[in-house]
């Protein structure tokens, strides 16, 4: 019976564990890159040091040993001598190497804005995984509304997998990655959009008044010249769907017409639904990964009756041409300009592999050092700290 309840519990835990929405791979030829610049920048660490000539006596000996013999003389000094030489190296060492990890670490965004609506959470949910070839990172990957910094979005999605192994680095996002970021944007009040009077394309405005001009000839002659309104509202947050054959988002939005007359309410001439299917590419470039979308699918209905929706097929063509002229373009400015991916400051991703999965995408991609490890750790380092460099002291030997 304890054997049962046991593993009732586990499989409760399992059942309300959640998956990320992000994760990192890095290989081990990125981990040679990075162990590379590393020893570059140790190398500069020592050529800071400087060690004054030693002069002395030790019993019948007398000594004069300068910095650069140090090394030929190492098997023949006192103990003496040996203990100050690691008085000087070591601590050098041990200190870069903490100063270099540290600060790595530091550049890496957790819990960050993204706008001035939404941020990002990037926090590790485990201890990362080291094998002999990877080091693997689970992060949350979620966004949240910057109102609504305590909000989650239930991860529901499938967990992403990495199994490459061929680039420096692997970042795997599923859909619930790009989910969270619609409803976020959702729940911000920032998918809706509404064109008056000059704002509406000329063509349009045309064809819209000479659709509904049995409905504006009944209206007084004040309101009938009066500028027109399109408004597009979501009504529910938009949806990503990964397939190996790509990346679709699916909307659905209301679509109202009405007259706004100066200093008057507004008079409504028409309220319909339109349902939209957007083609989603992803890219990365440099530390951003970055969405271009495609207007695919695109239908509207009345939500009134289908005689009314069959009256709307004239207006289906200018109303797709208006979103693909007006529309995507704000959109795609805006998700061009991507988000961040957990990585160090001065690290960029180059030669990036976009794949499709069920339920998931993979970007491969090589490592490139835009900055080198002292610019990075001396942008970083803390100001209390700044003038104070000087590694602590240390008996250990190298």
């Amino acid at each position: 019976m304890a054997l049962f309840g046991a593993l009732f519990l586990a499989l409760l835990a399992g059942a309300h564990a959640e998956f990320p929405g992000c994760k990192i791979r890095v290989t081990s030829k990125a981990l040679e890159l990075v162990k590379q610049e590393g020893l570059r920048f140790l190398e500069q660490e020592l050529e800071t040091i400087t060690i004054p000539d030693l002069r002395g006596k030790e019993g019948h000996f007398y000594y004069n040993i300068s910095e650069k013999v140090y090394d030929f003389l190492s098997t023949f000094i006192t103990s003496g001598m040996r203990f100050l030489l690691n008085q000087q190296i070591c601590p050098v060492l041990y200190h870069a190497g903490t100063v270099l990890l540290n600060a790595l670490l530091d550049t890496v965004p957790v819990r960050s804005s993204v706008d001035e609506l939404v941020g990002i959470d990037y926090s590790l949910m485990k201890d990362p995984v080291a094998s002999t070839s990877n080091l693997d990172m689970d992060f949350r990957g979620a966004f949240f509304p910057l109102t609504e910094r305590n909000w989650s979005l239930p991860n529901r999605a499938v967990e992403p997998q990495l199994q490459e192994e061929e680039r420096m680095v692997y970042v795997a996002f599923s859909e619930f990655f790009f989910d969270s970021a619609m409803e976020s944007y959702f729940r911000a009040g920032a998918l809706q959009l509404s064109l008056v009077g000059d704002k509406v394309p000329h063509d349009l405005d045309i064809l819209l008044r000479a659709t509904y001009f049995g409905s504006i000839v009944l209206l007084s002659p004040a309101v009938i010249d009066s500028p027109l309104k399109l408004e597009l509202r979501v009504l529910a947050p938009p949806r990503c769907t990964i397939k190996p054959s790509g990346t679709t988002v699916s909307v659905t939005a209301s679509v109202t017409i009405a007259l706004v007359p100066p200093d008057k309410p507004e008079v409504q001439l028409s309220s319909m639904t339109m349902d939209a299917r957007l083609s989603a590419k992803m890219a990365l470039r440099g530390k951003a990964l970055r969405t271009q979308l495609d207007l695919r699918r695109f239908r509207i209905y009345s939500n009134h009756s289908a005689l009314e929706s069959l009256a709307l097929i004239p207006l289906q063509a200018p109303l797709k041409t208006m979103l693909q002229i007006g529309v995507m373009p704000m959109l795609n400015e805006r998700t061009w300009r991507g988000v961040q991916i957990p990585l160090p400051e001065g690290i960029n991703f180059v030669r990036e592999v976009v794949t499709n999965h069920a339920g998931f995408l993979t970007i491969g991609a090589d490592l490139h050092f835009a900055k080198g490890l002292r610019e990075v750790i001396e942008k970083n380092r803390p100001a209390d700290i700044g003038a104070s460099t000087a590694p602590p002291p240390s008996t250990a030997a190298v």
